[in-house]
């Protein structure tokens, strides 16, 4: 059975809830695979909304597996609240419904201390994180210092981790004029959420390995979007993980080969939260449109998120290196009633024509979009279920960007609404 990755084309934003929440309908298990509780997805169900941040979003869905894989770095105490808010809007969530990987690198209070600190420094430029740990959690995985969820097990265990952790942290804090980390406080904490934890944890890669050869059909749910990965990314205004599609096998510990299609999720223009290059951010009425109609405010943050035309030489980017086979393209109805759009073909710098975003960041600040105008539509695309039922000129627009980042439409959403979908190419056909 095919198995299905989803991952944010843009700078995240790009509506991913609502698709996964669509597709999960048809899958088994949907796994979170990277990330932190820095990602916000919404959905709307019968006129209901959810926030989730770090669980999956799937798990609103009855009988189905949610999975937060190895990739992603996890918050303890954030979860227990969500899984909390969740049961109060008549979700069900247990360990049947819901499985953490085993080898999950845990988010500490000290790490959203270190992040906010850094952050608040003035003699550097500011990355425009959320402040909740996730960078300094990736670094202490890598730097092999993290507390993972197995850890919260064995007390030794989790001692000598915590011991480990504090020995860079307590010098990292010195030089920030932060107090010594509290360490029994930290201990007792962790001790106290163990129990809450510990019976969601699981083999991850074990167990999708056998779902998967049980026929079942796996999600994969990517969070933020490709042009924050750490490596192709706007470096360094990125997040401090992977996002392009490869992480799905690494990040839950099924091979690369189990992956049958790559959805990017692509939003009918551009928008972007935080510090760093924007080539087609609009500063005008045109912009502030965007934002109104859009609703244009981080789930995670509430910040206010920047607009701009779509980016077709930056989809066509993000769409090669994650392998994407089909876009589901997003917030066509934000469009409606603007007499003329526009769409970027490509970039100007120094002179110089160019069909990609440049590596180097002074490049990446300086280069300007080159743009394609379209005739808008007045008529109204929210709610469409179908190609007839959308404007002639807003068919066009679909196809010119298809057309421009060599990759095909494979759904079209209309509205927040779960059914307000268009679908064209189905990613679980076998």
């Amino acid at each position: 059975m095919a198995n299905v990755v989803v991952v944010g084309a843009q700078w995240g934003d790009e509506g991913k809830g609502k698709i996964v929440d669509w597709l999960s309908e048809r899958a088994d298990v949907i796994a979170r695979f990277q990330g932190g509780h820095n990602a916000g997805h919404t959905l709307v169900i019968d006129g209901t909304v959810y926030k989730l941040h770090a669980l999956p979003s799937g798990v609103v869905r009855p009988g189905k597996l949610s999975v937060i894989g190895n990739g992603v770095v996890l918050d303890p105490w954030h979860l227990v609240d969500e899984i909390e808010t969740l049961r109060g809007q008549g979700v069900e969530i247990s360990p049947a419904s819901l499985m953490i990987a085993e080898n999950t690198p845990l988010i500490l209070p000290i790490h959203g201390e270190l992040d906010r600190a850094r952050e608040a420094q003035t003699a550097v430029a500011r990355i425009g994180t959320t402040g909740r740990g996730i960078g300094p959690a990736y670094e202490d995985k890598v730097g092999r210092r993290a507390v993972r969820v197995a850890d919260l097990a064995d007390d030794a265990t989790l001692t000598a981790r915590v011991d480990r952790a504090l020995v860079h942290h307590d010098a990292l804090r010195r030089g920030l004029g932060l107090a010594p980390v509290d360490r029994d406080r930290l201990l007792a904490d962790l001790r106290d959420v163990a129990p809450r934890i510990l019976p969601f944890a699981a083999p991850v890669w074990k167990v999708l390995n056998e779902r998967r050869r049980a026929g079942q059909r796996i999600l994969f749910e990517g969070a933020q979007g490709a042009l924050l990965d750490i490596d192709f990314g706007t470096y360094p205004f990125v997040t401090s993980s992977n996002v392009i599609a490869g992480q799905a096998a690494t990040g839950t510990g099924i091979g690369p080969g189990a992956i049958d299609f790559v959805l990017g999720i692509v939003k009918a223009y551009t928008t972007r939260v935080g510090e760093g290059p924007f080539p087609t951010e609009l500063q005008d009425a045109d912009g502030q449109r965007l934002g109104e109609r859009g609703h244009e405010f981080g789930t995670t943050t509430g910040r206010k998120r920047r607009c701009g035309w779509f980016d077709a030489v930056l989809v066509r980017q993000t769409c090669v290196t994650s392998g994407v086979n089909g876009i589901a393209l997003t917030k066509l109805d934000v469009l409606d009633g603007f007499e003329t759009l526009k769409i970027c073909v490509g970039y100007e710098l120094d002179g110089e024509r160019l069909d990609h975003l440049p590596t180097a960041a002074d490049e990446q600040a300086r280069v300007r979009p080159a743009y394609e105008t379209m005739e808008g539509w007045k008529e109204s695309t929210a709610g469409a279920r179908s190609w007839a039922e959308l404007p002639a000129a807003a068919v066009k627009y679909v196809r010119r960007i298809e057309e421009l980042i060599q990759c095909p439409v494979a759904l079209l959403s209309t509205s927040p609404e779960r059914e307000d979908t268009i679908l064209v190419t189905d990613p679980f056909a076998d």
